[in-house]
Order: C-alpha cells, then structure tokens, then sequence
C-alpha cells in the first residue's frame, strides 16, 4: 500500500511582474511512485517543481511534506534542463560537488562517486571533461550528480527535451531502471505525450493561464517497460487518450 510523501494544498505562485503562473494546485505524490507533469509550454510545470524543491516559494497554499526533514535536504534530487555542469571540472568532480558542498571529503565520496556513475553507464568515464562528451552523456553526468546524495525523491525539468530521439529514448529506459533499483520517487516534467506515457504511473495534464490541473491519468502498463513497448497497441491507446486530454486542456485554456 502507497503512503503519500508530498502534499501540495491550494497551491499558487504570483511573480513579483504580477504573472499568476499557478492557481489551486492540489496535489498528493505517493512514495515511490513515478509521476509526469505533462502540458503546453507556459502551464506552470517547472514552477511547479522549483516549489516543490523549494527553489522558489508559493504565494498561497502549502507544500507539505510527510517527513519535515525532506524539504531542502538532501534526500532531494534535481536534474535541470541543461545539464550545467562545470567546464573546468572533470566528470567525478562535477558528480562529488554536491558531496563536497554537503563537507564529505573526496576519500569518503569515493564510492558514492563511483556507485552514481555506475547507475548511469559512465563508470569508464570519471575522468573525462564534459566538452569530450556527447550531450545524452552530459545529462547522464547530471543525473549522477542529483542521486550522488542517495535522494528518495528525484525531480527533473525536462531533461531530455534537447536531445535527439534514439538518445532520448535509452535515457528513458535507463530512468525507469534507475528509479526501479535505488526505489526512488520520481516527478518528472515533460511536453512529450510519447514520454509521459512511456515513463509514468501516473500523468498529471496542465492547463495554463494561470497553470492549473486539468486531469489526471493513470497509466497501467507494467513496471518493466521495453523499448518494443512503443510498438505496443496499449501503448498507442493510451498515447491517444493523454494526447486528447492535453488538446482539451489546452482548448479550454486557450477560451
């Protein structure tokens, strides 16, 4: 049986230009579980993962966690839509900044380094500098770094979205990997119906002007998702059914 882990209640953020970019946002997150913010650009969805993380506050309502240790702590994990990694740097130190930042000496990170590199495929890579990297392995590096901390909750703004398809899609299987192995919770911001389908649980459908929910869709495809699982009919109809739901939202948004 889930448990809730994050419960946002009447959310809204107001930017100081006065742009209402979130309205009413209820919302509960269960343990363990991978959910996709899906919806047209300017619906809110990366406001509404910095409030999560606490890059940014709400101007109304609450997010409330279950545990009042996770808000800004290092059970947290957060991968940008750029990677943002550190020219000067080499690939593990890029990965043992947050470590470093939280006072682990380099000695004690060591295993972690190499444990978080491992996760993503880029164990021969340690010593590489990004500019010698493709950009899907930048990313990897990225990931790395946000579960270098050992999070239980791992939020990601569009990572994929610059990326070309064949690498995209092997970085969503490795997600799906990652997040089946280290039992992680997952809140994942996405445009791509195809990826919101083939990665999440649960879809969360926006609506903006200003970003509210318009729906929510359970996706009940197994746990194991291969990559032939596009080629799949459940897959395709679930695909048409988010995709409708997106279209209303962004009708209703656009009246």
């Amino acid at each position: 049986m889930t448990s809730p882990l994050l419960t946002l209640s009447g959310v809204g953020k107001v930017f100081a230009n006065g742009v209402e970019a979130l309205s009413g946002i209820d919302l509960t997150v269960n343990r363990g579980e991978f959910l996709a913010l899906l919806g047209a650009s300017g619906c809110g969805k990366s406001t509404l993962l910095r409030l999560i993380a606490g890059l940014a506050e709400p101007t109304s309502g609450t997010v409330r966690w279950a545990d009042a240790q996770h808000e800004r702590s290092g059970r947290l994990g957060f991968v940008f839509q750029d990677p943002t990694l550190m020219p000067w740097a080499s690939v593990a130190d890029n990965v043992y900044l947050p470590l470093r930042l939280a006072g682990m000496s380099r000695e004690d990170a060591k295993p972690r380094i190499e444990e978080a590199l491992a996760a993503v495929d880029l164990g021969e890579f340690a010593g590489a500098m990004p500019r010698e990297l493709s950009g899907g392995m930048r990313m990897r590096v990225s990931i790395a770094r946000a579960v270098v901390t050992r999070p239980e909750i791992l939020l990601l703004d569009e990572p994929f979205a610059a990326l070309d398809e064949p690498t995209r899609f092997k970085l969503n299987e490795d997600l799906l990997h990652l997040w089946r192995r280290h039992k992680l919770t997952v809140i994942f911001v996405t445009h791509s119906v195809f990826e919101s389908v083939f990665l999440a649980e649960r879809v969360i459908v926006m609506k903006r002007r200003p970003g509210r929910i318009a729906t929510e869709i359970a996706v009940p495809l197994p746990a194991e998702r291969a990559a032939g699982l596009r080629m799949s009919a459940e897959f395709g109809a679930l695909c048409r059914t988010v995709s409708e739901r997106l279209a209303l939202a962004t009708e209703a948004a656009a009246a």
